[in-house]
C-alpha cells in the first residue's frame, strides 16, 4: 500500500502557503495505519529499546503502537501544565514565539534506551527539544521515527546531525 496516498493534503492550513499533511485519514484505514506502524517498527527492531516517547498529540498514537510492537514503554512528552506530576521541562522556539515540553521525572530512569516518535518531522525544533528533554533525564536517545518528513525544512537532517539515528517513511516536498 501506498502509505503516500492514505495521507490528506488540506492546502492553505494553518495559514496561507502551507500544505497542511493531515494523518488521521492514515490512522483511519486499518490497512494503512498497521503498515505505518509496521515500518516505524522495522528499522529498530533488534535493537534494545526500553521506552518509546511520543509526542503530544498524534505521537501518542502512533508511538503507544509502536512501543507494544517492541515490548517497550511509553513515555509521553505533553505541552507545559498538562502533566500531574513532578516533571522536567525544555522551552523551544517557534517561527512565533515559544513552547514548551513536559516530562514526568519518574517516566524513564538515567541510562534507558529510548526511541522518539511523531507523525512529522518539518524544522526539527519540537524533536530536538524532545531530545534535549529526554538527555537532560540521562536517556540514550537510540532512534527517532516519523510517519511524515518534509526534507526542504531540515528537520530529520539537524536531528541526524545532533547523533540521532532518523527513519521517515513519507517524503513530501514543500511546506
Amino acid at each position: 500500500m501506498d502509505l503516500r496516498a492514505a495521507i490528506r493534503t488540506i492546502p492553505d492550513y494553518p495559514k496561507p502557503g502551507i500544505q497542511f499533511r493531515d494523518i488521521t485519514t492514515l490512522l483511519a484505514d486499518a490497512r494503512a495505519f498497521r503498515q505505518a506502524v509496521d515500518e516505524l517498527v522495522q528499522p529498530f527492531a533488534g535493537l534494545k529499546i526500553d521506552k518509546v516517547a511520543g509526542i503530544e498529540a498524534r505521537g501518542f498514537i502512533l508511538g503507544g503502537a509502536v512501543a507494544h510492537q517492541l515490548s517497550a514503554g511509553f513515555v509521553p512528552l505533553r505541552k507545559k501544565g498538562k502533566l500531574p506530576h513532578k516533571t522536567r521541562s525544555v522551552e523551544y522556539a517557534l517561527e512565533y514565539g515559544s513552547d514548551a515540553l513536559e516530562v514526568h521525572l519518574d517516566a524513564f530512569v538515567a541510562g534507558e534506551r529510548i526511541m522518539l516518535v511523531d507523525d512529522l518531522i518539518a524544522t526539527g525544533g519540537t524533536a530536538l527539544a524532545a531530545v534535549d528533554l529526554l538527555r537532560q533525564g540521562g536517556a540514550e536517545i537510540v532512534a527517532a521515527a516519523f510517519v511524515v518528513d518534509l526534507p526542504e525544512l531540515g528537520g530529520a537532517a539537524k536531528l541526524a546531525a545532533a547523533g540521532v539515528p532518523v527513519s521517515t517513511l513519507v517524503d513530501f516536498s514543500g511546506h
